[in-house]
C-alpha cells in the first residue's frame, strides 16, 4: 500500500484517524498506532510482517538485556543479527551471481523477495541500539512504544530514517494537537501532490524513453531523459518524505526535515547536505565518525570516505551501478574537499549552480540504469557519440503532450524554495483543496504510479 492511493487515502487513513483519536490514553494511541501499522505492512507483505514483529521482539528483549549487563558482546550481536537481514535478503543473490560468474560456479541463488522498506527500518533499529550501547538514551521499557518506533507507517516503508534519539519522549510524551494536525494535512497534500501530479507524469517519460532503443535516442533524448528522471526521482522521493512527517505531525511526532531543495545546491557537498538528510546524516555519525572522520591522517580521512559512498551505493540496491554511483560521488566529495574547494569560491553563484547541477543530473543517469550495458549505451549518447538522436523515435513516444509540458516546467520551478502554501489563510487552504481534488483526478485516471524508493 502507497499514501498516493485510493485504498489508503480514502479508507485506510480516515479509519486509522478514527480509531487513534477515539482513544485518551497514550497507551491506547500507542496500540493503535501499533495495529495499523502491522496491518499497513501486512498489506504487502502478508509474510514478511512475520519477520517484522520477530525483529520487534528480539531487539526488545536482547536491547534489555544489554543494557543491564552493559554487554559489548550483546552489542556486537545485535549489529550482526540486524544486520543480517539485509545481507541475506538484499545482497546474498548479488554476492552468489558474482561468486559464480567470477569461477565459473552454479551456486544455487536463494531467489528471496526483498522486503518493502527493510533498509529503512533496519537502520532504524540500529540507532536505537547503538544511541543505548552510547548510554545516548534510556532503553525502551514498553514492547509497545519500541514497536510503535520501528512499524510505524508513517515512515516505514521509504522513510525518512528516523533516529530513536529524536522521537523517543514523543512515544510517550507527545502531544497531538489541532495546529500540528493542521499543520500536518496541509504538508501531506503537498507531499501527494508532488507525487501524484508531477513524480508520476516525469517518470512516464523517463521510463518511456529509457526503455526505448537506446541506440537511438542520441544525445537529445538521453538528456531529456535524464532531466525527467532527475525531477522525478526528487519529486517522488521528497513527496513521500512530506507525506511521512505531515502523517507523523497528526500524530504528534515531529520527524526531522529529509530535503532542503538540493537541487538548488552550488556543489556536491552542499547537495548532500541537502539531500536525504537522514540517511547521509546516519552515514555520518554511525559509520563515517566512528571510523575517525576527518580527524586522522589524509590517506585515512580519504580511505573513510570512500567507505561511507561505497556502503551508500550499496544501501541503494545490490547492483554494480549503485557501487559505481557510490564511488562517483565518493571521488567528487574528494576532489572537492582535498582541492576544488577555495576554486569553487572564487565562482559566482550561477556557474556553481551549473557546474552541480550537471554532476548531479549524470550521477542519477548511473543511478538510474542497473544494467552496465545499457548504462554504457546512455552514457554513449550524452557525450554525443551517437548524433543527436531521432526525433521521429521520440515523438513517437508521445511524450510531449500539452499537460507534460506544463509539469515539466512546474516541476522546474517548483525544484526551487517556492512556497506559495506557506501562509495560514483562506487561500492557502483553497490552493491545498484543489491540489488534493487534482491529485486524486491523477491517482484514478492513471495506471502508472510507480515509486522508486519502494524497493529498498
Amino acid at each position: 500500500m502507497v499514501f498516493s492511493s485510493v485504498i489508503f487515502l480514502f479508507i485506510f487513513l480516515p479509519i486509522f484517524l478514527l480509531f487513534y483519536f477515539f482513544f485518551k490514553k497514550r497507551k491506547y494511541r500507542n496500540i493503535a498506532l501499533l495495529i495499523f501499522s502491522l496491518l499497513f505492512y501486512s498489506y504487502g507483505e502478508p509474510i514478511y510482517i512475520f519477520l517484522m514483529i520477530l525483529s520487534i521482539i528480539v531487539n526488545y528483549f536482547l536491547v534489555i538485556f544489554m543494557d543491564k549487563n552493559k554487554s559489548k558482546f550483546m552489542f556486537i550481536t545485535l549489529i550482526v543479527l540486524n544486520l543480517s537481514l539485509i545481507l541475506v535478503f538484499k545482497y546474498f543473490d548479488f554476492f552468489i551471481g558474482n561468486v559464480n560468474n567470477l569461477f565459473n560456479l552454479n551456486i544455487k541463488y536463494l531467489n528471496l523477495a526483498l522486503p518493502i522498506g527493510i533498509s529503512f527500518y533496519t537502520f532504524q533499529i540500529l540507532t536505537y541500539v547503538i544511541d543505548v550501547y552510547r548510554k545516548k538514551v534510556p532503553v525502551q521499557k514498553s514492547i509497545i512504544n519500541l514497536g510503535c518506533y520501528i512499524s510505524a507507517f508513517p515512515q516505514l516503508i521509504a522513510g525518512p530514517i528516523v533516529r530513536y534519539d529524536t522521537i523517543n519522549e514523543e512515544l510517550e510524551n507527545r502531544k497531538e494537537s489541532w495546529k500540528d494536525f493542521s499543520y500536518g494535512l496541509r504538508r501531506f497534500i503537498i507531499g501527494l501532490s508532488k507525487k501524484a501530479i508531477i513524480a508520476n507524469e516525469m517518470a512516464y517519460v523517463a521510463d518511456s524513453l529509457f526503455s526505448s532503443n537506446l541506440s537511438q535516442l542520441g544525445f537529445v533524448g538521453t538528456l531529456i531523459g535524464i532531466i525527467s528522471y532527475s525531477l522525478e526521482i526528487y519529486f517522488d522521493f521528497s513527496g513521500y518524505s512530506d507525506m511521512a512527517i505531515g502523517l507523523g505531525r497528526m500524530l504528534g511526532f515531529h520527524y526531522l526535515e529529509n530535503f532542503n531543495f538540493p537541487y538548488i545546491a552550488k556543489s556536491i557537498t552542499d547537495f548532500w547536505r541537502r539531500w536525504h538528510i537522514s540517511l547521509s546524516s546516519f552515514f555520518r555519525d554511525y559509520v563515517y565518525i566512528p571510523l575517525g572522520g576527518n580527524r586522522c591522517s589524509l590517506l585515512k580521512n580519504i580511505i573513510n570516505i570512500l567507505i561511507v559512498w561505497i556502503l551508500t551505493g550499496l544501501w541503494h540496491g545490490a547492483s554494480w551501478n549503485f557501487v559505481l554511483w557510490g564511488l562517483y560521488y565518493a571521488v567528487l566529495l574528494i576532489i572537492e574537499k582535498f582541492a576544488l574547494k577555495k576554486v569553487l569560491e572564487k565562482f559566482p553563484d550561477f556557474l556553481k549552480h551549473i557546474y552541480a547541477i550537471i554532476l548531479i543530473m549524470f550521477g542519477w543517469l548511473i543511478f538510474y540504469f542497473t544494467d552496465l550495458s545499457s548504462l554504457g549505451m546512455a552514457l554513449t549518447n550524452l557525450f554525443g557519440l551517437n548524433g543527436l538522436g531521432s526525433l521521429t523515435l521520440i515523438f513517437h513516444l508521445q511524450i510531449f503532450k500539452v499537460r507534460t509540458i506544463i509539469i515539466f516546467i512546474l516541476a522546474i520551478i517548483f525544484s526551487m524554495p517556492i512556497n506559495i502554501l506557506k501562509k495560514n489563510n483562506i487561500i492557502t487552504y483553497v490552493l491545498l483543496i484543489l491540489l488534493f481534488i487534482i491529485s486524486v483526478i491523477f491517482i484514478l485516471g492513471s495506471n502508472y504510479n510507480p515509486f522508486i524508493y519502494f524497493r529498498f
